[in-house]
């Protein structure tokens, strides 16, 4: 069953948000609800979407984060400069990161203190683009 709920995320198509999270296990989808709320309740007036398969969000018209669950972690995609300025912190709490991504384990709990400071910067970061 697992193996088949793996396969159909990968080739499905989701049109919200909500859609993509109802197909994760219950202890999973809480997780992601809870990183959808802290989103919204940092940054208001953003615009949800689906981008790459994944839930996404911009802000002023303006790609600002992505996250997707994974069997093992929850995938937390705030672009290149968003890795490159919390590597450290990555480092310090031992989260498996790329170029562009960080891995949240899904046995721990949600760094929201971190996401938090994420988000408030790549919004200064979109602000900074448009003056």
């Amino acid at each position: 069953m697992q193996r088949f709920f793996y396969f159909y995320m990968m080739q499905n198509t989701f049109k919200n948000i909500d859609e993509y999270i109802l197909l994760f296990p219950i202890d999973v989808q809480k997780k992601l609800l809870k990183l959808r709320k802290v989103i919204h309740l940092q940054v208001p007036d953003l615009e949800e979407y689906i981008g790459y398969q994944m839930p996404a969000f911009r802000y002023k018209g303006k790609p600002l984060i992505y996250f997707a669950g994974y069997k093992k972690h929850i995938g937390f995609y705030p672009g290149a400069e968003g890795i490159h300025n919390f590597k450290k912190d990555f480092e310090e709490r031992k989260y498996k990161f790329s170029k562009g991504a960080v891995q949240f384990p899904i046995t721990e709990n949600l760094p929201l203190d971190l996401v938090t400071k994420i988000l408030l910067f790549k919004v200064e970061e979109i602000e900074q683009k448009k003056s």
